[in-house]
C-alpha cells in the first residue's frame, strides 16, 4: 500500500537511494555490497564543480565480507562521486577498520568509535549502520534457521527472529498464529 496523497502540493528536489546486495561466496564467506547515492533535481553549484540535475553528488560503495558468525573479515569503500574531489574520496582505506567487528555485538558503537566524526565519511558511516539488518535478511533461511522445524533440527531454543520486532513478539498474535510452540504465557 503506498503512502497517502500528500496534504499539500510539492516539488521533488532530492533523491537518496540506498541499496544492499548480498552474495554467497564459494569460500563460504558472504559479501555485502552497499551503495548510496544523493542527487538533486536542479543544477548544483559545488565548490569544486557544477552538477547537472540528477547527477550524483554522492555515489559511494561499501563492501564487507562476513563469516557465518557475522564477523567482518574484510572491508573496502570506494567513492565514485563526491562533492570535494581529491578530499572526500581519500577516506576509503579507513573503512578497513570495520574488520574485526561483529554485526550483532556492539557493531554500531564500534563503527562510531572507529569511523565517527572526522575519522570517516558521514555518508559511508551511515551506510555501514544499516549493514546488520541487511545481513540478517540475507542470512535468513540460508544461514539462520527461521522456520520451526529447521530451528528444532539446529538445536536452537526458538527461531532467531522472535522478540526482535513488534510483530514477532512472543506474547503477540503473529507468534500465536505462526509459531504457536513459542508463544509466551500471558498473565
Amino acid at each position: 500500500m503506498p503512502l497517502p496523497a500528500p496534504s499539500s502540493p510539492r516539488v521533488h528536489r532530492h533523491t537518496r537511494n540506498i541499496r544492499a546486495e548480498a552474495y554467497e561466496r564459494e569460500d563460504g564467506y558472504w559479501d555485502i555490497d552497499a551503495h548510496i547515492t544523493d542527487a538533486k533535481t536542479r543544477v548544483v553549484e559545488l565548490a569544486t564543480s557544477t552538477l547537472q540535475p540528477n547527477q550524483p553528488i554522492h555515489d559511494l560503495w561499501l563492501r564487507i565480507t562476513v563469516d557465518l558468525q557475522l564477523n567482518i573479515i574484510e572491508a573496502q569503500a570506494v567513492s565514485d562521486a563526491v562533492p570535494y574531489t581529491g578530499y572526500c574520496d581519500t577516506i576509503g582505506p579507513s573503512y578497513k577498520k570495520l574488520v574485526g567487528l561483529n554485526l550483532l555485538k556492539g557493531f554500531r558503537q564500534g563503527v562510531k568509535e572507529r569511523l565517527g566524526g572526522i575519522a570517516g565519511c558521514t555518508h559511508l558511516t551511515e551506510l555501514a549502520s544499516m549493514l546488520p539488518t541487511a545481513v540478517i535478511q540475507a542470512f535468513a533461511g540460508d544461514v539462520i534457521p527461521t522456520g520451526d522445524t529447521e530451528v528444532l533440527q539446529a538445536g536452537e531454543q526458538q527461531p532467531f527472529q522472535l522478540n526482535r520486532c513488534h510483530a514477532l513478539r512472543t506474547d503477540g498474535l503473529a507468534v500465536a498464529k505462526f509459531y504457536p510452540r513459542w508463544i509466551a504465557k500471558i498473565s
